[in-house]
C-alpha cells in the first residue's frame, strides 16, 4: 500500500538578527491571483520583519519590483507559460531581459537571482501545450542574460512539477528514479543546458498530494516526524515522502550523469482549507517538521546537507483555479489580509511563535451581508447562492472545510457576503432579489470565518472558475 502511494505523489506533484532568526535557504512563493491584494510594500515589509530573504514570483509585475529595490531580498522573477512561444524569439527574449531584469541591476536595484521560465510546463494535463516550446525559451533567456553580462549571477531555471520523473512499478523506490519516458530525451538536453551554466534544477513537492489522490496512502508518510512502516531501499529508511521524492529526482539526474547539480525546491507546503486533511494543524505539523530539517541541514539520505526551499505560499489567493481542488485558494501561510494563520517556527530550533502581521492594513467597513430572516419566497435561494458564489471563493463552505458545519441559512449568509466583500460592499452586490440584508453583527461562528475585505489597492474584478461545482454538496440543505 505505502509503495502504490509513493508512487501517486510522484506522479502528481542568512540569518537575520533580532525579531526572527530563520533557517538559511528559506524563501516563500508570492502570488498575485487575488480579487483584493495588499500592496506591494506593504507585503516586501511584511517578508522584512520576518527575516525572509528570499521570494519567489510569477511573473516580473513592475509594482512589485520597485517594493523589493533595495531590499537585498533574493528574487526569482518568472516567464508565464503563456509567454514561452514569445521567448523563443532570441530578440524578444533579449528584450524580456532588458526591460524585466537588467533594468534593475543597479546599485539599491533589485537582487534578482534567478529567472523561472515556465511553470510546470510539461504537466500532462497541458497535453504537450509547451513541450516544444520550453527548451529554446530556457536558452534564449539564459544567453540573454549572459550577453547582457549578468549570467553568472543570474541563472535560468524551469520549475518543475514531480512527475517529470518517476520511480518504476516494478521497482518503486528512490534509487530507481528516472525521467518519464516521454520527455526523457528533452529532459536531459534541458539539464545539460542549465548543469553548463551552473543553474539549478528546479523541482515542485508536495506531500499534501498524495493525501488528497489517495485515501490509502500512510497519513503520517507526509509529514517528517515519522512513521512506522518505512519504505525501504537497499538499507536505506525513508521516513516521509519529501525525502523520497527528492531522492528519485536525484536519482533520475545521476542515471543521466548529473547526480552532481544543484536541487531547489521551488514549491512546497501545506493548505488550512478546502478539504478534509487541509487544516491549521496539519499545516503547523508540517513545517515544524519541515523547519526542524532544514535546520539541521541533514538533506537527504541520498542527498545530505543544505536544501533551499521556497513555501508556496505567502499569501491565500482567492482567484486561483479551483480545478486541482478547493485547497487551491488557502496555501498561504498568512491569511488573504497578511495576519500569520498559526505558530511557526522559522528558526527550526523549537521557537513556535505567529509570525510579524501586515502593518498598515486597510480593511472595508465592519459590514456583512446575510439572508434576511424576513424573506418570504426562497424559491430564488439555490440560485442566488450560485450565482454568488461563482464570482466570489466559497470553498470553504466544502466538506471537511471550516465552515462545513454551517447550518442552511449560515451557507447563504456565508455566500452572499463573500460576494459582498469581494464587490467591495456596494449596496446592490447585498440584495439578491430581496433576500438579503446588510447587517453589522460579525457572522463569523466556531472555525468559520466571515471576512471583511482588504481596502483599496488593488480590485481585479476577477471570475472565480470552478466554484459552481462545489455547491452541489450543500444546496440541497436548502431546499
Amino acid at each position: 500500500m505505502l509503495k502504490h502511494g509513493f508512487l501517486v505523489v510522484l506522479a502528481f506533484m542568512g540569518y537575520w538578527i533580532d525579531h526572527n532568526i530563520c533557517v538559511e535557504g528559506f524563501g516563500v512563493n508570492w502570488g498575485t491571483m487575488a480579487t483584493h491584494m495588499l500592496e506591494p510594500k506593504i507585503l516586501v515589509q511584511m517578508l522584512r520583519d520576518n527575516g525572509i530573504k528570499k521570494v519567489k514570483l510569477f511573473d516580473a509585475d513592475k509594482s512589485t519590483m520597485d517594493a523589493l529595490a533595495g531590499t537585498d531580498i533574493e528574487v526569482m522573477v518568472a516567464i508565464p507559460n503563456d509567454q514561452l512561444l514569445t521567448m523563443t524569439d532570441i530578440d524578444r527574449a533579449k528584450d524580456w531581459v532588458r526591460r524585466n531584469v537588467t533594468r534593475y541591476n543597479f546599485k539599491n536595484g533589485v537582487n534578482i537571482k534567478y529567472v523561472a521560465v515556465g511553470n510546470e510546463p510539461f504537466l500532462t494535463s497541458y497535453n504537450n501545450s509547451f513541450v516544444n516550446l520550453t527548451f529554446p525559451a530556457l536558452q534564449n533567456i539564459q544567453n540573454a542574460l549572459n550577453e547582457a553580462g549578468v549570467g553568472d549571477s543570474i541563472k535560468a531555471t524551469v520549475p518543475l512539477n514531480a512527475d517529470v520523473y518517476f520511480s518504476p512499478e516494478s521497482n518503486p523506490v528512490p534509487s530507481a528514479g528516472r525521467f518519464r519516458t516521454d520527455i526523457a530525451e528533452l529532459m536531459t538536453q534541458i539539464v545539460q543546458f542549465m548543469s553548463k551554466n551552473q543553474a539549478p534544477f528546479t523541482v515542485n513537492i508536495y506531500p499534501f498530494l498524495s493525501l488528497y489522490a489517495n485515501e490509502h496512502f500512510p497519513m503520517d508518510f507526509a509529514f517528517f516526524d515519522g512513521t512506522p512502516n518505512p519504505v525501504l531501499d537497499n538499507g536505506v529508511e525513508y521516513t516521509n515522502v519529501f525525502d523520497a521524492n527528492f531522492d528519485t529526482l536525484y536519482s533520475a539526474l545521476k542515471a543521466v550523469g548529473y547526480g552532481h547539480m544543484a536541487i531547489l525546491v521551488g514549491e512546497v507546503g501545506w493548505p488550512t482549507d478546502g478539504d478534509k486533511n487541509a487544516n491549521l494543524n496539519n499545516a503547523y505539523r508540517f513545517y515544524k517538521g519541515l523547519f526542524a530539517k532544514l535546520a539541521s541541514n541533514r538533506g537527504t539520505p541520498l542527498r545530505p546537507g543544505y536544501i533551499e526551499v521556497y513555501l508556496f505560499g505567502l499569501i491565500d489567493e482567492d482567484a486561483k483555479s479551483i480545478a486541482p481542488g478547493n485547497f487551491e485558494r488557502h496555501w498561504g501561510i498568512f491569511r488573504y489580509d497578511g495576519q500569520p494563520k498559526f505558530p511557526m517556527d522559522i528558526s527550526g530550533q523549537g521557537q513556535d511563535k505567529h509570525l510579524v502581521a501586515a502593518k498598515n492594513v486597510q480593511y472595508l467597513p465592519n459590514r456583512w451581508c446575510m439572508l434576511n430572516p424576513n424573506a418570504k419566497d426562497l424559491s430564488k435561494l439555490a440560485n442566488n447562492i450560485d450565482y454568488a458564489c461563482t464570482f466570489s471563493d466559497c470553498t470553504s463552505l466544502g466538506f471537511g472545510s471550516s465552515c462545513n458545519n454551517l447550518d442552511a441559512i449560515g451557507n447563504a449568509s456565508y455566500a452572499f457576503n463573500m460576494y459582498y466583500q469581494v464587490q467591495n460592499q456596494l449596496d446592490l452586490s447585498c440584495d439578491f432579489e430581496g433576500l438579503a440584508m446588510v447587517t453589522n453583527k460579525n457572522l463569523s461562528q466556531g472555525t468559520c470565518n466571515f471576512i471583511i475585505q482588504t481596502g483599496k489597492y488593488s480590485f481585479s474584478n476577477k471570475v472565480l472558475p470552478g466554484i459552481v461545482v462545489l455547491l452541489s454538496g450543500f444546496t440541497f440543505l436548502l431546499l
